[in-house]
């Protein structure tokens, strides 16, 4: 709701801003050109079409930043953003054909005709107010556009800003008529049609940047500094390399697609905070931009070969544990490991799988040179279902008789008995004193687990949960 709020008062502060720029334009052009007629200056009629121009492009204007302002929709999948640089780009052209005109007029005063120019008080007041009223309007527009990024806003308030130095330099050429009619100096007179070609080369110039401007985002093109900030601003911990930075803008709206490596055994839930760190960074750089981030795992240069044989199993659909590499006398290496393959595979499947993996194994790690691979069920296919209350018994039996006999240490409770593909397997707590060091309580589980398995047939996997003396089982 609040992003929705800031939406329409933005729409709002941007219509209102263009506005007031077409109402200035409405009165800057009729002002001009009532005295222009009564002073004949060219100048000022220069101004006068320049002034017109304004109020079309300042239409335009209105126009776009009400259309760029519409949500994205199936077929403008960025946004209506551009209709903004096209707006800029129509002002362009009129100014530009603008100063055709003027610098036709001027050479026509300057070499061909003689034109009469009465420089009266008007014709000053008229300039002076244009003046004033540019520069206010110029800083609201460019208030606006920097608070709401609006490239056709900010290509209007650059436009009446450049009017201000037209204007004052109309003043300079009515002056010098002034002076001409008052000191006697004919050639003074011609200040007036000199004046109109620099407020041409003016408006000229600022056409040609702000063109260039319009060009560069109509073909998605963006200053360097900007790519090269948010490619810096995306380098947040955990990120390897920045493979790709693309920015775009479409009018206001600012749209930055950021492919990023981290380490392949960089967990889910961090990956995922690396990529909203990005996020945030980019949008540090480009306020209120779209960003998308990709993120690719790699291998990082500091991977141990743990991390990478388990990748390497996983890649190729298997689970790999019981990692060992051995020195071999002759100077070699040797990788021992299990595999854990689907239990619906043959053994011939199976043993295609690990030798596939195999081979793969020795191109990532050329240092090793044998590898011997434990094949193994991973259980997941298994039928579990619970077992018999004289399974439950005997286990129960035998672990209270251990206790009592062998002086171990172990105390076992929440004792739980599953059968699992006519295996029986068990799971039960040990408490143990709290002092003892974990290297001699795991030498006490091993004793436990080979005297159940010597007197429980057919039993499988054994699960020990160890926990210090002093909690409930013990009160």
């Amino acid at each position: 709701m609040i992003e929705v709020h800031e939406g329409k008062q933005a729409a709002r502060e941007k219509r209102g801003a263009a506005l007031s720029s077409v109402v200035a334009a409405i009165f800057l052009t009729l002002f001009k050109l009532v005295v222009g007629i009564m002073t004949g200056s060219l100048g000022i009629l220069a101004e006068v079409a320049h002034s017109a121009l304004d109020l079309v492009a300042a239409v335009v204007t209105l126009f776009a930043v009400r259309v760029s302002g519409r949500p994205a929709d199936e077929e403008h999948s960025y946004g209506h953003g551009k209709i903004e640089n096209l707006s800029a780009l129509f002002e362009t052209l009129l100014l530009l054909g603008t100063c055709v005109w003027i610098i036709y007029e001027a050479i026509r005063r300057l070499f061909f005709e003689e034109i009469h120019v009465q420089a009266s008080i008007w014709a000053f007041i008229v300039m002076a107010v244009a003046i004033v009223i540019d520069w206010s309007r110029s800083r609201i527009l460019y208030r606006t556009a920097r608070k709401y990024n609006s490239q056709a806003l900010e290509a209007d308030a650059l436009h009446f800003s450049t009017d201000i130095w037209s204007s004052a330099v109309v003043i300079v050429g009515l002056a010098c008529v002034w002076l001409a009619a008052r000191l006697g100096i004919p050639w003074l007179a011609k200040a007036d049609a000199v004046a109109a070609l620099v407020v041409a080369g003016i408006v000229i110039y600022i056409s040609l940047q702000l063109g260039g401007r319009t060009v560069a985002a109509l073909i998605d093109g963006v200053p360097a500094s900007m790519r090269n900030d948010v490619l810096q601003a995306v380098k947040v911990p955990g990120v390897l390399e920045v493979k790709q930075v693309r920015v775009r803008r479409s009018g206001p709206e600012s749209f930055a697609d950021v492919r990023l490596t981290v380490a392949r055994d960089t967990p889910l839930e961090r990956t995922h905070e690396i990529a909203v760190s990005a996020e945030e960074a980019v949008r540090q750089v480009l306020p209120g931009a779209d960003v998308v981030v990709q993120v690719d795992p790699v291998k990082s240069d500091h991977e141990g070969v743990l991390t990478s044989v388990r990748m390497l199993a996983a890649q190729h659909g298997m689970g790999a544990h019981g990692v060992r590499i051995y020195d071999l006398q002759s100077g070699g290496h040797l990788l021992e490991l299990h595999l854990e393959v689907s239990d619906t595979l043959t053994v011939e499947a199976a043993h295609e799988q690990a030798t596939a993996f195999e081979e793969a194994l020795r191109k990532l790690l050329p240092a090793i040179d044998q590898v011997i691979t434990h094949i193994e069920p991973t259980g997941d296919a298994l039928v579990r279902k619970n077992a018999s209350s004289a399974d439950e018994e005997l286990v129960r039996e035998i672990l209270l008789n251990m206790e009592a006999e062998n002086g171990l240490g172990c105390h076992p409770h929440d004792v739980t008995v599953r059968r699992i593909g006519g295996e029986m397997q068990v799971t039960f707590h040990c408490t143990m004193d709290s002092a003892l060091l974990i290297t001699e309580a795991h030498t006490v589980t091993e004793r436990v687990e080979s005297m159940l398995r010597n007197q429980v047939p057919n039993l499988g996997r054994v699960v020990i949960h160890v926990e210090p003396s002093g909690g409930p089982e013990d009160a």
